[in-house]
């Protein structure tokens, strides 16, 4: 396979330690990206999509005028009843801009003038494992590179001694039980898997099998992958398989990171005052507040792309006490990695983005109760916050109608997404392509998308 980007004149590009030449594009607003990703789906309406007109239909039915025949999921399509259900949670005003944010995110009310919040974005996807898919990829089916592989592909490294593309999943308290996640997730598809996210895990060991056994010096190691690496090339020039290669590179690079990865994960050198702005759950390996600062500590080593995995907000019953559990997970931290970014500097070229794979319906699911809802999948709608790395802060962009259930303002769809935080690291989304089965395939599909440009500075 040959990767190529595609620009006006078709021109193959070669693969260099940088990555392919003649990226980036454009000058980048951000070299490196944190994905908060909320596995499930947060309700826009307990959290960033503010609807007091609801208290007036409340109990009342949707609406078919604003439903419009459009598809549900098999868990409400055989409801009689479609029961609007207001937030039981109220909103206030945060920032100079006054901005609605939902008593269950205090913390991220206090950093809402650093934030881009998108109100308008929408996917096509109605249930969990293709929305995930089709955001973390560009398609609902398994088998695409993820849009970290993609940045690693373009961009290459900027730290030989770590990889370029890390994933730490977490699981929340609002449901136990939530949505699994898949390694292919953060896979590299049909790139070569040079360049798929190392998952780092809880734990003694963040990645398995990377210590030198016991009884093994540092000197008969390096013998060892010496002499596998003259093995591995004397194959190459028989077979010429490129994974060949890629085993080479990975073998040396988990070398490196024997020093690396002790040193990353060793938190002991962090100020009482940074680990109490991340909450205590931050001395617990695993959880999302320790991920967020490990997030932080790589990219101050320049990772390039960190992906976190947050699962349990799927809410489709007692959602006014599982989501208080999901929030009270990650608020905190999730603004103390903004501030922790931006005191050190680094959160003018680091982009943040915040967001799950859908919304929720303004209807209830199965039973309203005074003080007990649920709610069910919703594509049409959902909200975003994006941080530094070139976009505008302290916005808001995109509206909704007084049901939170159409878009009526800007809308943005998950494509135009992804475009806008490749175009933020210096990648135009149609001439980064890789040829694959005669396509030439991208991360953004052949739709014509366009990154939005209204947010970025």
């Amino acid at each position: 396979m040959q990767g190529t980007t595609a620009d006006a004149s078709a021109t193959s590009r070669t693969t260099t330690e940088a990555g392919l030449a003649g990226l980036p594009h454009h000058p980048p607003t951000a070299k490196r990206v944190i994905y908060l990703f909320q596995s499930g789906a947060p309700s826009q309406f307990e959290t960033l999509d503010y609807k007091p007109s609801l208290e007036k239909y409340a109990k009342t039915e949707l609406p078919e005028s604003i439903r419009m025949g459009q598809r549900l999921t098999g868990m409400t399509s055989g409801q009689a009843s479609f029961p609007i259900a207001p937030s039981v949670f109220k909103f206030v005003p945060c920032g100079k801009s006054g901005t609605m944010i939902s008593e269950l995110l205090p913390h991220t009310g206090g950093i809402v003038d650093d934030l881009c919040i998108i109100k308008s974005v929408h996917t096509e996807a109605i249930n969990h494992d293709p929305a995930i898919t089709f955001c973390q990829t560009g398609s609902q089916l398994a088998g695409r590179p993820s849009i970290g592989a993609w940045a690693a592909y373009g961009l290459g490294t900027m730290n030989r001694d770590l990889p370029t593309f890390v994933a730490l999943v977490s699981r929340g308290t609002g449901r136990a039980a939530g949505q699994p996640l898949y390694s292919r997730l953060w896979g590299s598809g049909f790139l070569p898997s040079r360049y798929q996210g190392v998952k780092f895990r809880s734990g003694k060991d963040p990645v398995l099998y990377l210590p030198t056994p016991e009884g093994i010096s540092d000197s008969t190691r390096r013998r060892m992958l010496d002499d596998i690496a003259e093995l591995n090339k004397h194959n190459y020039a028989k077979v010429g398989d490129p994974e060949i290669l890629t085993r080479i590179e990975q073998y040396e690079l988990a070398f490196r990171m024997q020093t690396t990865v002790p040193d990353l994960t060793d938190i002991s050198d962090e100020t009482e005052d940074t680990l109490a702005m991340y909450g205590p759950d931050v001395h617990v390996p695993g959880t999302y507040a320790r991920n967020c600062l490990l997030a932080r500590r790589m990219i101050e080593r320049d990772v390039r792309f960190v992906q976190l995995y947050h699962m349990g907000w799927d809410q489709h019953d007692n959602l006014p006490d599982h989501l208080s559990k999901q929030c009270k997970d990650t608020d905190q931290a999730s603004a103390a990695l903004v501030r922790d970014l931006k005191q050190r500097g680094l959160l003018k070229d680091t982009l943040v983005v915040w967001g799950g794979e859908f919304g929720r319906t303004v209807y209830c699911q199965g039973k309203l109760a005074p003080e007990n809802y649920g709610r069910d999948h919703h594509p049409r709608c959902f909200s975003v916050w994006m941080a530094g790395g070139g976009v505008k802060p302290g916005i808001t962009y995109g509206a909704t109608d007084e049901f939170g259930y159409n878009i009526v303002e800007s809308p943005v769809n998950v494509h135009d997404l992804n475009a806008t935080i490749m175009h933020c690291l210096g990648i135009d989304h149609e001439r980064l392509t890789y040829k694959h089965q005669g396509l030439d395939m991208r991360l953004t599909g052949v739709e014509k998308q366009h990154p939005v440009t209204d947010v970025l500075l």
